[in-house]
């Protein structure tokens, strides 16, 4: 598999495969939104784009980065989210890096969401499709942000070889800013526990796929199919 990692500035054509790490928040949470029983989340373009449609569909919910604000039912913490019921709902969800990222390639053929906790689900996914090119978008500080491009290459990795250690992995991400900031209270809609959950590697099962709905992308949970006695691991 011939892996690429680039940031959302760089994409200047649309990959065929595509995985949209934002391990700091976005899809640590959005797995956990479906964890919760949540049926699908919508990315949504713009903060006004949610509210709209929240307000087109009086029973969805909107969710979004920062501290709460009116029109909106959660914040993007997983921490947060632990204990919300969201059994059969529709999220719409609104974050500055993880679903831009996910709309910069909503033409590809594959589009995955991920973080450390679906990471091997993701992987899976990948060398089940047997994908020879696969396009990591490092959703955070335009592509420098080091606890998504350890994630992406963790999941590059996992893809193509049998044992992968992952604590390199996990302690780049553990020490990189967005881990800092959100431990010292620098970012606001924080939970104390939101990088430890951020880091918790295989939490859920299943990977994300995003796919074109009318004119919604729409995010849903996706169930690996099990690996043969005689698929790699």
């Amino acid at each position: 598999m011939d892996a690429h990692f680039l940031g959302i500035p760089e994409l200047a054509e649309t990959p065929s495969v595509a995985v949209v790490v934002d391990v700091m928040r976005a899809y640590t949470v959005a797995a956990w939104v479906f964890a919760q029983g949540a049926e699908k989340i919508v990315l949504a373009e713009s903060l006004d784009d949610a509210l709209a449609l929240k307000a087109a569909h009086p029973d969805w919910m909107a969710l979004k980065d920062g501290p709460p604000a009116p029109g909106f039912d959660m914040v993007n913490s997983p921490g947060m989210l632990r204990s919300a019921d969201l059994r059969g709902r529709t999220v719409v969800q609104k974050t500055t890096a993880g679903t831009v990222g996910a709309l910069a390639v909503k033409e590809a053929s594959l589009v995955l969401c991920a973080g450390f906790v679906v990471a091997e689900a993701t992987a899976r996914l990948l060398r089940a499709r047997s994908s020879d090119s696969v396009t990591f978008v490092v959703t955070g500080e335009d592509g420098r942000a080091d606890e998504d491009l350890a994630c992406a290459q963790y999941i590059a990795r996992r893809a193509t070889e049998p044992v992968t250690d992952p604590a390199e992995f996990l302690h780049r991400a553990a020490r990189s800013r967005a881990a800092t900031e959100l431990s010292e209270g620098v970012r606001q809609g924080v939970h104390s526990d939101d990088v430890e959950l951020c880091l918790e590697l295989d939490r859920f099962p299943f990977a994300m796929t995003a796919e074109p709905e009318g004119s919604l992308m729409v995010l849903r949970p996706y169930t690996v199919p099990p690996l043969t006695d005689n698929a790699p691991v």
